[in-house]
């Protein structure tokens, strides 16, 4: 059965005259049949009136503007896509726009595309206006392509470091407390099982950070892009441990250290503004980096890790917390969509490159595992908070950006579950002298 043929609508042609007699050009729905193949998964309906698909699809997308047909004509794949959507010149019915990951499965799963002819493309274009490859100007939310990030310094400098992070994390502490609940906790959490709530896997996941740190009160653990501070109170309220966070996000080093004064921390905890490179080189029990790792850089590993190994004492612990590719192979660069909206510069490397790159900085690996499943049942519970807290997400930052982190954690979550990206934890030791360490012979934290 043909597209035409399901379709229920008014599904304009080219040839169709409009009313008063003008010739029109190509409608929405000619663009988007000579640019797909076979049966479409969802409806979709264009400004002009046209429209094709299923009728009875549980997803509809309407392109709902010119400017959001010229996003996705000149800008193909996820960024034109995220264009149109966070500029609300692509709307979707059927799914919530904090939680449209039905909408994506069905785009990935079902969707087949096709690159026109040359003959097929010209008169496309021809129809359409040549204006349609001019791209209009994108959505406030995107940061600049990483060729233009040159005037905030070379990649990974800390200045532009800084500016990356700011882009992410200093969107609106109130925002964040909507999304991430009480535990203002922005990493994976660790389930027991699925019924588990979000707050229960947050704790959970800090005292699996701190079992296998072998936290004990008097040790002192630096934390480094230590976010709201979550593992730095945990560590001191549940262990009596004295503990620094440091973060390159004011918003964020604000937060924390007004919530270890309210919790009457504030002999034991502190969080400061600062770049992990100038975090006290003061010889610490333990280090823990919870998501900090895809930030930095891979090229930049070998200094990073460096840096956590001289700031431990001999037989101190560090545990590295972060999201890997799959595999080595893949890229380490981000697709358009998460360096321009989400996170800018972010890099990832595969497990292998991780692990090694941890021991030529002369630190020994005695621990690794690999926690992908739980992320994505973590993205999935910050997708049903910004659904019940949409409203009041939208009128803190606005539909825009309300809009880009539906997208971008809807899209995370299913990259979790498919295994296109994991999540690895990894401990290791700074060993003393001719590989002295009291490690014990079996892990002495409960997995």
């Amino acid at each position: 059965m043909s597209l035409t043929d399901r379709d229920q609508g008014a599904t304009n042609s080219p040839a169709t005259p409009p009313p008063g007699g003008r010739r029109v050009g190509p409608t929405v729905a000619d663009v988007v049949r000579t640019l797909t193949t076979g049966d479409l998964p969802v409806r979709i309906t264009g400004y002009d009136g046209s429209a094709l698909g299923p009728a009875d699809a549980g997803v509809t997308l309407s392109i709902r503007s010119e400017r959001g047909l010229s996003y996705l004509l000149t800008a193909p794949g996820d960024l034109g896509m995220a264009r149109a959507y966070v500029s609300g010149d692509l709307a979707l019915s059927g799914v919530h726009p904090g939680d449209p990951y039905e909408a994506l499965r069905l785009l990935k799963d079902e969707l087949r595309l096709r690159t026109p002819s040359l003959a097929e493309g010209l008169n496309l274009v021809r129809g359409l206006g040549w204006e349609r490859l001019m791209p209009p100007p994108p959505p406030p939310q995107e940061a600049l392509p990483r060729w233009r990030r040159v005037m905030n310094g070379l990649r990974h400098s800390r200045t532009r470091d800084s500016t990356a992070i700011q882009h992410h994390y200093d969107v609106s502490n109130a925002f964040y407390e909507k999304v991430l609940g009480p535990s203002m906790t922005y990493t994976c959490a660790v389930f027991r099982s699925p019924d588990d709530s979000l707050e229960q896997a947050q704790a959970a996941k800090y005292d699996l950070v701190a079992g296998k740190l072998g936290l004990k009160a008097g040790m002192r653990l630096l934390d480094v892009g230590c976010g709201w501070g979550g593992m730095v109170r945990h560590a001191a309220r549940e262990y009596g441990v004295k503990a620094l966070g440091v973060t390159l996000s004011k918003a964020q080093a604000q937060w924390a250290q007004a919530a270890i004064e309210r919790e009457g921390l504030g002999k034991l905890a502190e969080v400061r503004h600062l770049d992990y490179r100038d975090a006290p080189r003061e010889q610490f029990d333990a280090v823990s980096s919870i998501g900090l790792t895809e930030h930095i850089g891979v090229r930049n590993y070998p200094a990073y890790f460096r840096a956590l190994r001289d700031r431990l004492r001999p037989d101190g612990r560090l545990l590295n917390h972060c999201i890997t590719r799959a595999d080595n192979r893949a890229p380490h660069r981000s697709g358009a969509f998460i360096d321009r909206y989400v996170f800018p510069d972010g890099e990832l490397a595969g497990p292998g490159r991780l692990i090694s790159e941890v021991h030529d900085a002369g630190l020994e690996v005695h621990h690794e595992e690999n926690l992908r499943q739980h992320y994505a049942l973590t993205l999935a519970a910050w997708c049903r908070n910004l659904v019940a807290h949409w409203d009041e997400c939208v009128a803190e930052v606005g539909a825009g950006t309300a809009r880009v982190w539906g997208l971008y954690m809807a899209g995370s979550r299913m990259a979790f579950e498919r295994n296109d990206i994991q999540l690895h934890q990894v401990l290791a030791t700074h060993n003393g002298p001719k590989g002295v360490t009291s490690y014990p012979l079996r892990p002495d934290w409960t997995p």
